[in-house]
């Protein structure tokens, strides 16, 4: 049947753009205290691993809540599932800002942002099938996780400026506010679905979240994604979080550390503008997984190795640009992949992935560092071996059945 036979909405713009939102602010909200460790530490009276438990129970919590997040999601749709995470977004954002010096208190806001979470991100692709016909999907969910990435340089690069200015305290009641007014222009504009589906009913959405798990964990290709993402997030979050201990030893100041993370994410953002549209327009997943993950890997070596402030910003914006804007892909040929399951089943479970070895990934490369120097050479090492097994993995993959359909037709 012929595209034009669908009616698209403008309006499903307006609702991807109110979901962008949501989930920037929530992971601005995560990565707050990243670019602030050592102001953090003397604020709150406590060590460098409890503040950077602070943004790790974000990893923790989301394996525990990610199944009964993505569950509500499909059985009750994306206003109710998606709205649950506002509120906690919301709510416990405004409460960090009367938190004070308590870190307790700031702990348990955190906790609270950090059960919101899964009930955003898990959304991405639930969304993308109910408003996006099958061949802008994946443009929408590079959209959608553009905006993770979106959130994350905001608050790397606004989070130090605004302590500066206003205080730790000041910030977290800035930041409050900024995430119960989101929260409130969500539930406002959101809608649950367009008055008719944007595609074929073999394209729209799936089971419910427990009766997809067969169906994708029997998937051998979903079993090779899972483990791709496993590798791929895992690199992201531990160097993400150990930026500015990878760059020291190597006589590379703070600033330089986190203007290197700063570039690292706007290389993915442009990546997750450019990639996703590419793979929607040449109807191909695989491929472009493929160059994403080839390309991240030699950003990664740059990483471990590069001397020089231009090799090492160079570097940090290959990696940002190939390696981020793989997961949108991904998420999108996961979806595709494990028709009927539910778009949120194979979006939460890709991602929890990514927080498991995130755990995994930061305590080993704290525990594998040089004793004498600090270097973290050796297990940056480790993981260029593991993204070259990522690529060897991905020549793997089947093209997606789906956009094989669509070609035809």
């Amino acid at each position: 049947m012929p595209q034009s036979n669908f009616k698209l909405y403008g309006s499903r713009w307006i609702m991807l753009s109110v979901y962008m939102l949501m989930v920037a602010v929530n992971q601005l909200l995560w990565i707050t205290f990243a670019p602030i460790t050592g102001d953090a530490t003397i604020y709150y009276v406590v060590s460098d691993l409890q503040i950077g438990i602070l943004s790790m129970c974000f990893m923790i919590v989301y394996i525990v809540v990610s199944i009964p997040a993505s569950w509500i999601i499909d059985k009750y749709g994306i206003r109710t599932g998606v709205g649950t995470g506002a509120v906690f977004t919301g709510i416990f954002g405004l409460l960090r800002g009367f938190a004070g010096t308590d870190y307790n208190l700031l702990l348990m806001a955190q906790i609270g942002i950090a059960i919101g979470q899964p009930f955003i991100l898990n959304a991405i692709t639930k969304l993308a099938a109910r408003w996006f016909p099958i061949e802008e999907r994946a443009t929408a969910t590079g959209l959608g996780t553009l905006s993770m990435y979106l959130g994350i340089l905001i608050g790397i690069t606004l989070t130090p400026y605004l302590t500066i200015g206003s205080g730790i305290s000041g910030m977290l009641y800035i930041y409050g506010i900024i995430s119960i007014f989101t929260a409130v222009i969500f539930l406002v504009l959101i809608k649950e679905r367009p008055p008719t589906a944007p595609c074929r009913p073999d394209q729209e959405e799936r089971s419910l979240v427990f009766d997809g798990f067969k169906q994708t964990l029997r998937n051998k290709d979903f079993i090779w994604l899972m483990v791709i993402f496993f590798i791929g997030l895992g690199v992201f979050n531990a160097v993400t979080t150990w930026i500015e201990d990878i760059m020291r030893p190597r006589g590379f100041s703070a600033t330089q550390a986190g203007i290197t993370g700063g570039i690292m994410i706007a290389g993915g953002i442009i990546g997750a503008l450019i990639i996703p549209m590419l793979s929607d327009h040449y109807k191909k997943r695989t491929p472009f997984i493929i160059i994403a993950l080839a390309g991240a890997t030699l950003g990664l070596t740059g990483i471990t190795f590069a001397t020089s402030y231009w090799l090492l910003l160079t570097s940090g914006m290959v990696l940002g640009f190939f390696l981020l804007s793989s997961g949108p892909i991904g998420f999108q040929y996961g979806a595709e992949i494990t028709y009927p399951a539910s778009e949120g089943t194979s979006n939460g479970m890709l991602l929890m992935m990514g927080q498991i070895s995130g755990i995994a990934f930061i305590f080993g490369m704290d525990s594998l560092k040089s004793s004498l120097t600090g270097s973290m050479n050796n297990p940056l090492t480790i993981l260029i071996g593991l993204m070259v097994l990522s690529i060897l993995i991905s020549l793997r993959l089947k093209e997606s059945t789906i956009l094989r359909r669509e070609e035809d037709q």
